[in-house]
C-alpha cells in the first residue's frame, strides 16, 4: 500500500521556511575558500561527494537517501551509505531543503563519525544553489548545515528572475558545441545566478550549475564538468544509481527514476485535484509537483546491518533502462 506525504503547509509553515532561508543566506560564502580551489588542475583535492535522494515508485513518502564519495581524479568510488528515510514535508516548489536536507546532513555526520579520513572536500549536490527563488537552494543550505564546500547542478532550468525556456534560451543551448562549453544565466537584476553547461561532447541538453557553498561560480563550473564521464556528475551519478538500487534490494523494487515520477505525476493530475494554493506551481530543481493526502507521514526501519550494495557492473544491467542521463549516451538519450 502506498504512503501518502503530509498536507500542504499552512502560509505559517511557509513564512517559517523563508524566514530560515533568510537567515541561512546571510552565511553562504560564494568565493574558493580552499587551497585546491584556487589550482588550474586542482591539486590537493582529493575526495568528492554527491548527494541524492530516490522515492520509491508510487509513493510519496518513502525515500532513500545516498552520500558516495569519490576519489579525484580516478572518480572510484571510496565510500557510499544508503538509508531508508521518511518524508515529513510535501514537496513545496523552493523549499526543497525542508523535504531533504535534513536525511542529507545525517549522513554527512554519520560518515564525520565513521570514517572522518573519507569527508569529501566539496559536495556535488543534485539541485540548485543561488539560482533559485530568494537566492538559497538546496545546495546551499546542505552547505551552510555543513560547513562543506558544495555545487548545484541542476538538470532543469529554474525560471526565476526572468530566466525562461524560451526559444533565445533554446538557441544558446544549440550553440554549445562541445564538452566544458557554457553561457552565463543572467537575471533581471543583471547578477549571474549560474551557468548553463554542456558536460559531455554528446549531450544536448545542458546542466544548470549554481554556486552552493564556499566556492566561486567558475571553479564550480570547471569541476563539475571534469567530474563527467557522461551528461551527470559521476559523484551525483553513483549516488543516485546506489540509492535505487538499495531501494530495489530492501523493498523488492526499483526505485523511480526522474521520467517515471513525471508520468506518475501527470496521472495523478488527471486523476486528482491539488488542495488550493498546493503543489501545482511548477517544480524546481528536478522533482515534480505531487498532491498530497492528509495521513501523516512513516518512518522507516534500516535494512539489516550487513547490507552491501552491488559494485557497478553488477548494476549496470538494471540502471540503463530506469535513468538515461546515468549511463553513456546514445542518439535516444542525449
Amino acid at each position: 500500500m502506498a504512503h501518502t506525504a503530509t498536507e500542504w503547509p499552512p502560509e505559517e509553515t511557509l513564512s517559517l521556511w523563508k524566514g530560515e532561508q533568510a537567515r541561512l543566506k546571510a552565511r553562504v560564502v560564494d568565493r574558493d575558500t580552499e587551497a585546491w580551489q584556487r589550482d588550474p588542475s586542482f591539486s590537493g583535492l582529493q575526495k568528492v561527494g554527491g548527494v541524492d535522494v530516490s522515492f520509491v515508485k508510487g509513493d510519496s513518502v518513502r525515500a532513500c537517501a545516498s552520500l558516495v564519495v569519490l576519489s579525484y581524479p580516478e572518480l572510484k568510488v571510496l565510500y557510499e551509505d544508503s538509508r531508508m528515510v521518511g518524508l515529513k514535508a510535501p514537496y513545496v516548489s523552493g523549499f526543497l531543503a525542508f523535504r531533504e536536507v535534513p536525511f542529507l546532513v545525517e549522513l554527512v555526520q554519520r560518515l564525520q563519525e565513521k570514517e572522518p579520513d573519507l569527508m569529501p572536500q566539496v559536495l556535488l549536490v543534485d539541485g540548485n544553489g543561488v539560482l533559485h527563488q530568494r537566492g538559497f537552494g538546496v545546495a546551499c543550505h546542505l552547505g551552510v548545515l555543513t560547513e562543506l564546500p558544495c555545487v548545484g547542478v541542476a538538470k532543469k532550468l529554474l525560471q526565476v528572475e526572468g530566466l525562461e525556456n524560451n526559444a533565445s534560451h533554446k538557441e544558446k543551448i544549440v550553440l554549445l558545441q562541445a564538452g566544458g562549453d557554457t553561457f552565463p544565466l543572467i537575471g533581471n537584476s543583471g547578477t549571474v545566478l549560474g551557468m548553463a553547461l554542456k558536460s559531455h561532447d554528446h549531450s544536448t541538453k545542458p546542466l544548470y550549475v549554481s554556486v552552493g557553498h564556499r566556492i566561486s561560480l567558475e571553479v564550480a563550473v570547471r569541476l563539475t564538468h571534469r567530474c563527467c564521464r557522461f551528461r551527470i556528475p559521476e559523484p551525483i551519478r553513483q549516488a543516485d544509481i546506489r540509492s535505487r538500487e538499495y531501494i530495489r534490494r530492501t523493498l523488492g523494487h526499483r526505485g523511480e527514476s526522474p521520467a517515471q515520477r513525471k508520468d506518475r505525476s501527470q496521472k495523478e493530475k488527471s486523476t486528482n485535484a491539488c488542495p488550493a494554493g498546493g503543489p501545482g506551481a511548477p517544480a524546481d530543481q528536478g522533482r515534480p509537483p505531487e498532491c498530497f493526502g492528509r495521513s501523516s507521514s512513516t518512518d522507516l526501519r534500516d535494512p539489516e546491518p550487513g547490507f552491501q550494495e552491488q559494485k557497478d557492473q553488477q548494476l549496470k544491467g538494471t540502471r540503463c533502462q530506469e535513468d538515461p542521463d546515468l549511463w553513456p549516451p546514445s542518439p535516444a538519450w542525449v
